[in-house]
């Protein structure tokens, strides 16, 4: 099957789009943990931050600037949101294809990390 991401940008496996431009591709996370959660991807396969360099450091960018937009889509933009890069097993990443979640939709969304 290979990657859950890269097959849903092939348009393998459904998603809810948000935002799609030539490098990037947003859709609605399928078990949401905010009124707002969607994930940003690039169309580059990257498995994580530990695989940036400079050769594909624009891919940060790229994905960053997609935020920015899917918030604007969202709503959120003038309230705020939060944005999650989880890297590797210990910092809770799944799928092993980089991605920002943006969450957002309450007037607060707690703290950053409750142990």
């Amino acid at each position: 099957m290979g990657c859950l991401f890269c097959n849903i940008i092939k348009g393998e496996v459904p998603s809810t789009k948000i935002y799609e431009n030539e490098r990037t591709y947003a859709f609605e996370d399928i078990n949401p943990l905010a009124p707002v959660h969607i994930l940003v991807i690039s169309k580059t396969h990257i498995k994580n931050i530990d695989e940036l360099e400079e050769s594909n450091a624009s891919v940060m960018a790229d994905l960053f600037l997609a935020v920015r937009e899917v918030a604007r889509i969202k709503g959120i933009d003038a309230d705020g949101y939060r944005v999650i890069i989880n890297n590797g097993a210990a910092g809770g990443q799944v799928i092993w294809h980089l991605h920002v979640h943006v969450l957002g939709g309450l007037p607060d969304l707690g703290p950053m990390l409750a142990l």
